[in-house]
């Protein structure tokens, strides 16, 4: 069981680290390898997602690729809502949870598959203020999401981003960074809560880092689209698998 825990971590950390989108596949696993229950597996991913923000921060960091007039906004948005999805996790029904769980990693892989990564003119371009106001929403979306389900910035404000015109990999560098806000946010209600698994935490994070760094040099090195594919069919088997045993 460790061993197979270990491998879908290190799966979870290139993917967040390449395309933004995998930490939604870490909490299924924990709930079918090591048997957690909803809320504790969605937490104790949570928790890891602090140390791979950090590690992807520091190497998207030391590229240069990352806009941080993109990306304080979305921080400011993360930090303020995520203990908000925190607290609201702990009070919801394990079923409810399981089916926006489900629904979000669809919609995640749906998003990967079909969102073109062509160059487009991002929203409120010139008009900063305005600007300013749309990232920080999506930043308290991300941070809501993320404290609510436990799947990270990255799978939250990737599609987002590259929704309202924002380049793939700015969004990219942008969510290695809310990643660690929105996480630090959410998990203060989890630990409040006792619901984050600290032993299987540790296990998890030293993979996952190892995972990024190997995805952030794929990031900036290889063509992408094939690896987006994969990921989307990925997710969208996974959230269908979800949605019938919700069924």
């Amino acid at each position: 069981m460790m061993l197979a825990l270990a491998a879908v971590a290190a799966l979870v950390g290139i993917l967040i680290g390449a395309v933004g989108v995998g930490g939604v596949l870490l909490i299924p696993a924990l709930q079918l390898l090591a048997l957690l229950p909803i809320q504790a597996a969605m937490a104790t991913a949570l928790f890891t997602f602090i140390f791979t923000g950090i590690v992807g921060t520091a190497l998207f960091q030391r590229r240069g690729s990352i806009d941080w007039a993109l990306t304080t906004p979305l921080c400011l948005g993360g930090a303020l809502f995520g203990v908000v999805g925190g607290w609201a996790n702990a009070r919801l029904d394990a079923k409810l949870l399981t089916l926006i769980l489900a629904l979000l990693i669809v919609a995640a892989g749906a998003n990967t598959l079909f969102t073109s990564s062509a160059p487009r003119t991002a929203c409120f371009d010139d008009r900063p203020r305005r600007r300013r106001a749309l990232l920080f929403m999506i930043g308290a979306v991300t941070g809501f999401g993320s404290g609510l389900t436990g799947i990270g910035g990255p799978a939250l404000a990737v599609p987002m981003l590259v929704l309202c015109g924002f380049p793939a990999l700015a969004a990219i560098g942008a969510s290695q960074v809310i990643q660690i806000v929105a996480s630090v946010s959410g998990s203060v209600a989890h630990l409040a809560h006792g619901n984050v698994d600290l032993r299987l935490a540790a296990l998890l994070t030293l993979f996952e880092v190892l995972g990024v760094a190997v995805g952030v040099r794929a990031a900036h090195a290889v063509d992408a689209r094939w690896l987006r594919r994969g990921v989307g069919l990925l997710c969208v088997g996974v959230g269908a698998g979800l949605l019938v045993r919700f069924l």
